[in-house]
């Protein structure tokens, strides 16, 4: 029986097999247009298609006006999922090579009206006021890891916390934020997706437009289950594995 896959799906499968098998190493430029054309038997749309398709995947990157190159795919360490850990975005770490080593992180708040999502997660209305704030986890100067933390100002307006990034308590953890002004976070509820990148998220996490990255929607709540905050962590699915820590009851 002949292959039946389209051949742009054929050109990205046999693409993606040399570098997964290390005959197209990291760094080394893909056959060039003309050579795909000439090997495949296919138009200029078609390998283009495929091309197009082994970047949305993460293993190739153009370069302009030298041409497409194979990507660098391992990973760079995992995020450690843990109690002290989730707490907060900023509490997060990274371990590589057996060692954990804190980002370092930048932020913006700025006040904002709930899209219907947030509210449904924070348990507000539509429109009610909350905190936005827009993080960014560098290491060495580069991006590594996006996220961005909704807070309901009916909760923390005129208090010492309201701006997650700035005043006494800042830099600490949610649940010690919330403390704070008499509010005790209990728990966290993590969901864990994967959509293509945004335009945005691309350009700052240095992956092309469309290609996939993880999503980890967290919502901090007290004990009767009132949300308090919730937060989407974006990072590249191609170089992130995310690490969870389950202790079992003795």
């Amino acid at each position: 029986m002949g292959d039946s896959r389209p051949v742009y799906q054929r050109i990205a499968d046999d693409l993606r097999q040399q570098i997964d098998e290390g005959l197209l190493a990291v760094g080394t430029r893909i056959p060039s247009r003309s050579e795909l054309k000439r090997t495949y038997a296919a138009s200029d749309q078609t390998v283009d298609r495929a091309v197009r398709v082994l970047k949305a995947a993460g293993y190739a990157e153009g370069q302009f006006g030298r041409g497409v190159f194979v990507t660098d795919r391992s990973p760079i360490g995992s995020l450690l999922r843990t109690g002290e850990t989730v707490d907060s975005p900023f509490a997060a770490r990274i371990s590589t090579g057996g060692s954990s080593t804190p980002l370092l992180w930048e932020a913006t708040s700025t006040t904002a009206a709930a899209p219907p999502r947030v509210a449904e997660r924070l348990g507000i209305s539509t429109g009610d006021r909350v905190m936005c704030t827009q993080y960014e986890y560098l290491a060495g100067r580069r991006p590594l890891q996006l996220a961005t933390s909704w807070e309901p100002l009916a909760l923390t307006e005129g208090t010492d916390v309201v701006f997650p990034e700035r005043g006494p308590y800042a830099r600490r953890g949610v649940r010690e934020r919330f403390a704070a002004i008499g509010v005790r976070v209990t728990g966290a509820t993590e969901l864990v997706g994967s959509r293509p990148a945004t335009s945005l998220e691309s350009e700052t996490l240095g992956c092309s437009p469309g290609q996939c990255v993880t999503v980890i929607e967290r919502t901090h709540h007290t004990a009767d289950g009132r949300a308090v905050e919730t937060s989407d962590i974006v990072i590249r699915a191609d170089r992130w594995r995310l690490e969870y820590r389950i202790p079992f009851p003795g």
